[in-house]
């Protein structure tokens, strides 16, 4: 960071990443310069570790500037990071979306609210995410349900919806500025709507967004709950071309006795029927997942339900964690806890397989023409998401055509298309 700038780090989540833009253009025009402003994780301990350690080092760095931290961390244990020398203002997270927050920053250190009484998720206006091919809109935030290994709803509060006319409009806006591909992010996106009037469903959202604004190309959403997804959707994932053929699926385990212990709402049938009906829709449907290894209580046995998994539905861009205790949650204070070591195995093993899923899935992508949106450095992404290296320098966030040639790397190599 050079002196005077204004600098965000940030960490996890899709939703933190558009969550940052926001507190970019509050912190701009409220004339906040020379600060460092870290958006934190809470869903495991070392993506604490990994921002208290950051912290530290932007402060031998950064002498003078103004440490300002934030995200479902600080939300969740805002003592540790207010005990902390280096940490001028700790901001909680509903108030570092609120325009007001970041006006003038004097008072107490911590700035922090009860996030379970937040009831709405108000719309914030972004033109584009620095640094991002693709734009993330934040449609929900919060969750009702408590997995017994989560600590998020803690830091998020309940679940609250966007309403559709402020998507609309942001929708229209990024297109506007030139975005071709926009992320539908949120805590619990498959659970959209309730709290709106006329109660709408995700899918009848999307439809009604995708509607208003024909000019968008390309459509992705973040996780969805196998159990959850509404028949518009359902339609949407059948019929509409501009919503990419690529889903990412919460699925957290494999074996059914450990997805009663996590208290998910979906057994390992559903997991397996929810891609088996998208891929009866479109047969090229490509699957990511979120996946625990070494939850408490978990047996070889039941891991290698989860493991099987991977195969039986066809995972292709697996997210993997090795199980960390969130004090305060219920899964921590499970007797029989895995041992650190045999979850990190496991996490190993979970990962090798994805590698393993990956390389088939990029070898039935050869010699194939794909659509990419241009990343950077001679990298793309198709509509499945595989990422493609090619010769050449074309413009972030641009659609162009490729011919797949082979695989390197985890990636597919192609040229571009005449």
């Amino acid at each position: 960071m050079t002196q005077k700038d204004l600098d965000i780090v940030t960490f996890g989540c899709r939703l933190n990443t558009y969550e940052s833009e926001v507190m970019r253009s509050h912190a701009k025009n409220a004339g906040l310069d020379d600060a460092i402003i870290f958006n934190t994780c809470a869903v495991t301990k070392e993506a604490e570790r990994q921002a208290r350690q950051a912290i530290r080092k932007a402060r031998r760095e950064n002498p003078d500037a103004k440490i300002i931290v934030t995200g479902c961390s600080a939300q969740v244990n805002p003592a540790m990071y207010a005990d902390m020398d280096e940490v001028d203002r700790v901001i909680g997270n509903d108030l570092k979306l609120e325009a007001g927050t970041w006006q003038g920053l004097m008072g107490e250190k911590v700035l922090v609210n009860d996030i379970m009484a937040v009831k709405e998720t108000a719309s914030h206006l972004i033109e584009g995410v620095e640094g991002h091919a693709r734009a993330f809109i934040q449609v929900q935030n919060g969750c009702d349900h408590r997995c017994t290994f989560c600590i998020i709803p803690y830091g998020r509060g309940n679940s609250r919806s966007v309403p559709i006319g402020a998507i609309v409009e942001q929708v229209k806006t990024l297109v506007t500025s030139g975005y071709n591909e926009i992320v539908f992010t949120g805590v619990d996106i498959t659970s959209y709507g309730p709290d709106l009037p006329g109660k709408p469903t995700l899918g009848q959202m999307i439809r009604r967004v995708l509607a208003l604004v024909p000019e968008l190309p390309r459509l992705r959403l973040s996780s969805l709950d196998p159990v959850e997804i509404d028949e518009d959707l359902w339609k949407l994932i059948a019929e509409e071309p501009r919503l990419m053929p690529h889903l990412h699926m919460s699925l957290q385990a494999g074996d059914d006795m450990i997805l009663k212990r996590m208290k998910r709402r979906h057994l390992r049938q559903d997991a397996i029927d929810m891609c088996k009906r998208a891929r009866e829709y479109r047969p090229d449907m490509a699957f990511g997942a979120d996946i625990i290894a070494g939850f408490p209580t978990e047996t070889e046995e039941m891991f290698r339900n989860t493991l099987d998994i991977v195969e039986e539905c066809d995972l292709t861009f697996l997210h993997v964690f090795p199980y960390s205790e969130r004090e305060g949650t219920p899964a921590a204070r499970i007797p029989n806890q895995v041992p650190v070591q045999q979850r990190k195995e496991r996490a190993a093993r979970l990962r090798e397989k994805g590698e393993q899923q990956m390389l088939k899935f990029l070898t039935s992508h050869v010699g194939k023409e794909r659509e990419i949106l241009i990343e950077q450095g001679g990298i793309g992404r198709t509509e499945h998401f595989a990422q493609v290296r090619f010769e050449g320098d074309l413009p972030q966030g641009s659609l162009h055509k490729v011919k797949t040639l082979s695989v390197a790397d985890s990636m597919l190599i192609g040229r571009l298309a005449a």
